[in-house]
């Protein structure tokens, strides 16, 4: 029996009535009870979150049900950024065994210091995770999950609707404002994609010096000198992208003889010393790794996801895709690309499938093999459809 992806999108005002809808447009394309569905809530329904499950649960029957609040949600070919909305993900997982997990700590808890994850004996295929941002740090999480379950994806977001100073997070119909709550995948055939929104630029460049997240050579020349070498070698596009925002990409996979777009972690430079030419970014570096600059805008995200669609597109062959659960970060959307519903056409465009999420104040996802907190990205769990 195939796997099997159905989910159900409501902009109506009564939050029970919304999740009625919702649940009920998920269940129309099940054969029965689903094994795991999730749940993301706009801040309009934020306040009777619990009503809605208690509707979801009637009409799916989930195994395992968790979900968040939202800024937006993301629907089959719609996304509503603001507004009453909430999107209900469900699948029928034959054979799959799926762990739900409940994580605390203190906001700068050491990863060792959580409690509630699941114990690492056990491999998983996937894991699915969602996070309050006011209460708890996901970057300790994360190198936990790295460390206890090497080469595993890691997919989720960071809840991204507020209420009182917590952005709610809801395990099988309980409601949390603290922590993260989760799953763990096994017997799953789902491959994760994560576009960051990002173009390459230029060429590839060592650090030869570098002190935690402040690169201060590059190539034996200081940082600001080699970028503004890189910047004056641009096309004039690129010289204009470059000065909205430009990025550095640093490779992760230092083993693959070539390093293509989605080999980069791709994150911002937050300064610069004129005086020592050292640039600062938002991740630790060291030296000997490569590094390249990025430029990012609405085109270039436009076409870094389209073109990772297609590669996941001609990996799954002709058996195809069951469906997406999406993150998608709440920079995105009208914002980035000037027009609504960008990112769920794009998924619609290129695989065919229904897609289901939310607008993320975070996402995490993997690249070259370790699972990351991104911005400006969409990260998508695709389903396989055998």
């Amino acid at each position: 029996m195939p796997q099997r992806v159905s989910v159900g999108l409501s902009d109506l005002p009564n939050t029970i009535d919304a999740f009625a809808d919702a649940a009920e447009l998920a269940r129309s394309g099940l054969s029965g009870p689903a094994d795991l569905c999730l749940a993301f809530v706009g801040a309009h329904h934020v306040g009777q979150i619990e009503a809605g499950m208690i509707e979801i649960a009637a009409r799916l029957q989930p195994e395992v049900m968790f979900g968040c609040s939202a800024a937006g949600v993301v629907g089959p070919g719609r996304e509503l950024e603001a507004g009453p909305g909430a999107v209900v993900w469900a699948a029928e997982l034959p054979g799959a065994e799926i762990e739900s997990f409940e994580v605390s700590g203190e906001q700068g808890a050491d990863p060792d210091e959580l409690e509630g994850l699941p114990a690492p004996a056990r491999a998983a295929d996937a894991v699915i995770v969602l996070a309050d941002p006011y209460s708890f740090a996901a970057g300790p999480l994360l190198r936990r999950l790295n460390a206890e379950r090497p080469g595993t994806p890691v997919l989720g977001g960071l809840a991204s609707a507020a209420i009182e100073g917590s952005a709610p997070l809801l395990l099988d119909g309980e409601v949390s404002d603290a922590g993260a709550v989760g799953c763990l995948l096994r017997g799953v055939d789902l491959t994760p994609c994560v576009s960051q929104g990002a173009t390459p630029v230029g060429p590839e460049i060592a650090i030869t010096a570098a002190d935690g997240n402040v690169i201060r050579e590059l190539a034996f020349k200081p940082a600001l000198e080699r970028l503004g070498e890189v910047v004056a070698s641009l096309d004039e596009g690129e010289r204009r992208q470059a000065a909205e925002g430009m990025l550095i990409g640093v490779v992760i996979d230092e083993n693959r003889p070539e390093h293509e777009r989605g080999d980069f972690l791709v994150r911002p430079i937050v300064g610069g010393d004129r005086e020592s030419g050292a640039v600062a970014i938002g991740e630790r570096v060291r030296v000997g790794q490569t590094v390249r600059m990025h430029v990012r805008d609405g085109v270039s995200a436009d076409a870094d996801l389209r073109e990772a669609l297609a590669l996941q597109a001609g990996a799954l062959g002709s058996a195809g895709a069951a469906g997406v659960l999406m993150f998608t970060c709440n920079g995105r959307g009208r914002g980035m690309f000037g027009v609504g519903d960008h990112d769920a056409d794009a998924v619609e465009d290129a695989l065919g499938v229904p897609v289901g999420g939310f607008f993320c104040a975070g996402e995490i996802g993997p690249v070259g093999g370790r699972n990351f907190l991104h911005g400006f990205t969409a990260t998508l769990a695709v389903f396989a459809a055998g």
